[in-house]
């Protein structure tokens, strides 16, 4: 018997000695594998743009701006208001967008109800008087209500939300992440182009007949490039403001930026989806699809013209050395494709990230690979298996410090550049 106890005391010790040398998961763990759907297009509820008002009231709203969203509004008295924020149609990713301002003949402070079509509050609001410049609101302004438990995803955040803000006769702006849209974005491209070796071209057009912009940095000389793309979704906007620090890294006046353009060209298309953009969608392009599941078959406009683009650059003998797709989910994660399926070649894409890792340890980011490359429909998988590209989903939390995005992406472009000048 005391064999048996002295067996079973071991036992229960080596097993719980084995547990408690696994890592303890920590933070955002990614989504699950994406289904394959269909990317013919659907129908799209547009939404009506302009300026509500109410009867013997002094207060007015208005979506009629690019990234604006108010799908409905009623007065319930008292300044309390209500919002309706719908989708552009549905099934949908639930990224409840919203985007409006609001004024008032005389000052005085209003409450909103923000109400979502079969989802909840992701978005934290956002204020602004210029459009420009945003803030969060203020905590004690904020009220969560039929809040949702756990630390990330749909679940965790609340059902609705009341907020209140102090209006004017100057507009206030009310929005679920800052505004860049497509004019915003191309003033960003056109204030690089001042440099004699920063260009842009369309190299097509959006569903809606908006321009596809590309930004191309090269001295002229080169067969080797960079690719880079972002807002494939309208509302990730912490994943742009990252690729744009990234882009201005790489295309900057440093002895290390130099020293890349001598041996590399970059492609940046950095609005993948002007027409959600512009339309305060939710998810989808005006052909109510999801862009990054259309990189297999192709069926809308936005996804065909970086195909195309591709396919010519290969055609003139070029080759692509690393190509990155900026996000925005609920936690800043990595997705790579895993070197059991790239090789050696892929390498580069986990150097970079242990690299970023080492010089910015003061925020965890998980790293969730795939095996999964076919169907392509997605941005990177078409990337490594079309272009034999190494490439990454690179992804930034919705609620990541802006200065940490503005850092991430200046690292990032740094430990890129330092890696491809090692393969020189």
């Amino acid at each position: 018997m005391k064999n048996k106890l002295a067996y079973f005391t071991l036992f229960t010790l080596a097993f719980v000695a084995c547990k408690n040398q696994k890592p303890a998961t920590q933070g955002y763990q990614g989504q699950g594998k994406s289904a394959v759907v269909s990317t013919l297009s659907k129908p799209v509820q547009k939404q009506w743009k302009g300026i509500w008002t109410f009867n013997e009231d002094t207060t007015f709203f208005s979506n009629d701006f690019e990234s604006g969203r108010l799908n409905g509004i009623t007065s319930d008295g008292n300044n309390h208001y209500t919002a309706l924020i719908t989708a552009e149609n549905t099934p949908v990713n639930v990224s409840p967008w919203y985007a409006f301002k609001v004024w008032s003949k005389t000052p005085k402070t209003i409450t909103i109800k923000m109400t979502y079509q079969d989802s909840r509050s992701r978005y934290y609001p956002k204020i602004s008087t210029d459009g420009e410049n945003f803030t969060p609101l203020d905590s004690t302004n904020f009220t969560g209500i039929n809040k949702g438990t756990g630390d990330f995803g749909i679940k965790a955040v609340p059902e609705m939300v009341e907020i209140k803000v102090a209006i004017s006769e100057k507009p206030t702006y009310i929005t679920a992440q800052e505004l860049y849209g497509s004019t915003r974005v191309k003033s960003w491209i056109d204030s690089l182009t001042t440099k004699d070796y920063i260009s842009t071209y369309e190299i097509g057009k959006s569903r809606e007949n908006r321009a596809m912009n590309l930004m191309e940095v090269s001295n002229g000389v080169h067969k080797k490039a960079v690719m880079v793309i972002s807002r494939q979704h309208p509302p990730e906007v912490t994943g742009f403001l990252a690729m744009k620090s990234f882009i201005e890294t790489l295309s900057g006046d440093s002895p290390k930026a130099q020293k890349f353009r001598e041996n590399y060209d970059l492609f940046v298309v950095p609005l993948m989806n002007p027409d959600g953009v512009d339309n305060g969608n939710w998810r989808h392009n005006m052909g109510g699809i999801d862009l990054n599941r259309d990189w297999q078959d192709f069926n809308q406009p936005e996804t065909r013209s970086v195909r195309d683009f591709l396919v010519k650059k290969e055609s003139e003998g070029y080759e692509f050395v690393f190509g990155a797709d900026f996000h925005s989910t609920w936690d800043d994660i990595y997705y790579p494709i895993d070197t059991t399926i790239t090789g050696e070649k892929g390498k580069i894409v986990f150097d970079w990230i242990n690299n970023i890792t080492k010089r910015l340890p003061q925020k965890h980011t998980n790293v969730k690979p795939s095996t999964d490359i076919k169907p392509t429909m997605v941005s990177r998988n078409y990337f490594y298996v079309n272009q034999n590209m190494p490439a990454i989903v690179f992804e930034l939390g919705d609620n990541t410090p802006r200065d940490f995005l503005k850092e991430k992406g200046k690292v990032a472009a740094e430990e890129l550049m330092d890696l491809l000048d090692n393969q020189n």
